[in-house]
């Protein structure tokens, strides 16, 4: 799923507020700083979730017989592949 650049941003300000509000967090740096970091986190997140999303799609693509999408086998199968590729980044 595609977040729009608006979303995004508003959720890079939420953790950094929220952070900011945290008694046990210190900045070392200015708010923006950290709200563009996090920014910056969260694409390369969802881009990475974009490839294994992918990568689980192309896994069934790649199967002998076409397995609709929506149907129970299909959703048993990305769940499957997906969670494969999770596993290979170590989350």
């Amino acid at each position: 799923m595609r977040i729009s650049r608006d979303k995004l941003n508003k959720l890079a300000h939420t953790v950094a507020d929220t952070l900011a509000e945290t008694d046990e967090c210190e900045f070392l740096e200015d708010r923006n700083t950290i709200r563009q970091e996090a920014r910056k986190i969260l694409e390369k997140l969802l881009t990475e979730e974009l490839r294994i999303d992918a990568a689980a799609r192309l896994k069934i693509q790649s199967q002998r017989r076409i397995i609709p999408e929506g149907s129970q086998e299909w959703d048993i199968l990305y769940r499957k592949y997906y969670n494969d590729e999770v596993k290979k980044l170590g989350i």
